[in-house]
């Protein structure tokens, strides 16, 4: 007698389902993105794109992109275990962005804002000429139009592939704040998983209000690198947004449910303080 096949796998469309990182909890797609890409059962936020980003945070309609055609070229003519050429054919391959940031203008709650938004899936955000130059844009778009400034970060740090250009965007993003600070316009930064290396060292910690996002990592050097220079154990949550908060780090730790009515709140206050002076 014949015994029946039994186990023998389903054909799932691809792209209905998603798992959590932290939980392993699988999550219908449909639903994930309804929920802002946030872990329903542990609250983990999942990571985004930048346009997934500017669809949570700025108003429908509202976003003008700015400097879209700007991409990165290759001045050191980079090699490690393959061109630096193939590598950003192959993120904009993968994300259908020219690079790792997005910037332009648009409204929050009607609030009329400047801002960049980095996305880690192009080469993990890291900050080559193109993202220095673009985050350096919206700072004086800022100031031309006097506005707020908004910066959203996702990054591993400055493209090694760039050499010294990547660091010289460290100086340069500083400045231009530095310049924003002294036309009393505001600067609000907001740090997601990942936030790391010159990013970190340079624009991201910087702003008048750093916002961070629940559970996020947030450093310089990462914590097996501290580890294994300093040769102790890290404490507990070391370099997350929680541990950051306690020690003074950033101002707020925001789930991202509440992160567009905390900005709008932000800008609010910022623009009474302006009108009073």
């Amino acid at each position: 007698m014949a015994v029946e096949e039994t186990g023998k796998k389903k054909n799932v469309p691809h792209g209905l389902w998603a798992k959590c990182p932290k939980c392993e909890h699988i999550i219908f797609n449909k639903d994930l993105h309804a929920n802002l890409k946030v872990c329903p059962k542990c609250h983990n936020p999942l990571r985004t794109t930048a346009r997934e980003r500017l669809d949570q945070l700025v108003d429908p309609g509202t976003f003008e992109e700015l400097d879209a055609d700007m991409i990165s070229m290759d001045p050191l003519s980079f090699v490690d275990s393959e061109p630096y050429k193939k590598r950003l054919q192959d993120s904009r391959k993968k994300t259908g962005e020219k690079d790792a940031v997005l910037s332009g203008l648009g409204k929050i709650n009607g609030h009329r804002v400047s801002l960049a938004v980095l996305n880690f899936g192009f080469m993990g955000g890291s900050m080559g000429s193109v993202v220095g130059e673009k985050v350096t844009r919206v700072i004086e778009k800022a100031l031309s139009e006097e506005i707020p400034a908004l910066v959203v970060s996702a990054s591993g740090g400055a493209r090694m592939q760039e050499g010294i250009f990547s660091l010289f965007q460290m100086a340069k993003t500083s400045a231009a704040l530095g310049r924003l600070e002294q036309a009393r316009l505001p600067f609000i930064s907001v740090v997601t998983d990942p936030t790391t290396g010159g990013v970190t060292a340079s624009f991201a910690m910087l702003g008048d209000i750093v916002l961070a996002e629940p559970g996020a990592l947030v450093a310089f050097a990462g914590p097996r690198v501290i580890e294994q220079t300093i040769r102790q154990t890290l404490p507990q949550g070391f370099q997350q947004s929680e541990f950051l908060l306690k020690h003074g780090m950033v101002d707020m730790v925001v789930e991202r449910v509440q992160l567009k009515t905390r900005l709008s709140d932000l800008f609010s206050f910022f623009k009474a303080a302006r009108r009073q002076k």
